[in-house]
């Protein structure tokens, strides 16, 4: 009997792209066939899906970017993605189809509810995205990765927590190493948008704490490609170690070293931080789709494992404070660490994959 087959779907953010990383691998160990269904831009994160996962390029577009033209062709490219995949589904029956949001869901989504197909979508943020409120009543079940997600009138989730992917499951709970008199690390993650604001006020919060702190320093900092020769300035003349790079391949290493996380509180990057355990300063993005990220950093602000800076209220000074109040406190820095862990959800693939088994026919 040919093994079950899980097309999974999703847009072209990491922050998408990454839980259907770790349920993908998840579902390979446990013998099934997976495809994945995403947009050209969502392909460039493919390159890190396990090789057995077949992937394939759809046909879909936003109505609300790409002016006018842009849009009126909109609607023609969703319906040539939906028809697209509703031949493909013919050809090769997907036993469950899993939408992780983004415009690119629509097309897989569209022709397995057209096709009866059990179909689920996993949200990962605290507010529901536009993809997933459109089909939240149209699938079986919805998996909710940050608790609680605002969820359209009358839809049930279930709390499954944000799957990681396995280079992150390898630090889950690595030991914490409290600021000391040693080395102290540093990470800066801005996610695949709006990290400009991380790359303008975090040089100049570390370039005014004091010496001794300053030149115990490592700094890892992922910037924009266009912000990091000007980072990387900025901190060689605040006579700070630190490496910039528009992209880390190995974040879950550099998260485990970490004594503090500076980022934004997209809904991976919680994920990450809470399970491997690591305190963090978070900046939601201003502009994220209704605040989700504000919303995602709340339960580690209430829980004492992150302090969380309103965008449009931050400035130099106040990351200076809060930067040194953590650094130089051992004991507040250990707390936030295990107060982080907590939170963390390392089995969430495992959860999602229960809730995918339950739905096969």
């Amino acid at each position: 009997m040919a093994a079950p087959l899980a097309l999974i779907a999703a847009g072209g953010t990491g922050g998408h792209m990454f839980p259907a990383q770790a349920l993908a691998e998840l579902l390979l160990s446990e013998g099934w066939r997976v495809k994945l269904s995403t947009d050209e831009r969502g392909a460039r994160y493919a390159g890190n899906f396990p090789q057995e996962v077949q992937r394939s390029v759809v046909q879909s577009a936003t109505t609300s970017r790409g002016g006018v033209l842009g849009k009126l062709a909109a609607p023609f490219k969703i319906a040539a993605g939906v028809l697209s995949a509703r031949s493909e589904f013919r050809r090769d029956r997907p036993s469950v189809v899993i939408g992780f949001g983004g415009y690119p869901t629509i097309p897989a989504l569209s022709a397995a509810l057209t096709l009866g197909l059990p179909r689920m979508i996993h949200e990962q943020n605290g507010v529901m995205g536009r993809v997933n409120g459109l089909f939240a009543r149209r699938v079986d079940r919805v998996a909710c990765g940050t608790w609680p997600t605002e969820l359209p009138e009358g839809v049930e989730g279930v709390h499954t927590g944000n799957p990681v992917r396995g280079t992150v499951l390898d630090f889950a709970a690595a030991p914490y190493t409290a600021p000391g008199q040693g080395d102290l690390h540093l990470l800066v993650i801005g996610g695949s948008q709006g990290a400009r604001v991380l790359s303008d006020l975090v040089p100049q919060a570390v370039a005014a704490l004091p010496d001794d702190l300053r030149q115990r320093l490592y700094i890892s900092h992922q910037a924009r490609a266009e912000d990091a020769d000007r980072v990387s300035r900025a901190y060689s003349d605040a006579g700070v170690r630190a490496e910039v790079q528009p992209f880390f391949t190995d974040v879950p290493e550099r998260l485990a070293q970490a004594q503090l996380v500076i980022s934004r509180s997209g809904a991976s990057s919680l994920a990450d931080i809470t399970v491997v355990g690591r305190p963090s300063i978070l900046i939601p993005l201003a502009i994220a789709t209704g605040d989700h990220q504000t919303a995602n950093a709340q339960a580690l602000a209430e829980a004492g494992a992150a302090l969380v800076h309103p965008e449009s209220v931050l400035d130099a000074e106040s990351l200076t404070r809060d930067i040194r109040a953590i650094l130089t406190d051992p004991a507040r820095a250990s707390d936030m660490a295990r107060a982080a862990l907590s939170l963390g959800r390392p089995d969430a693939a495992r959860r999602l994959y229960e809730i995918v088994t339950e739905m096969m026919p």
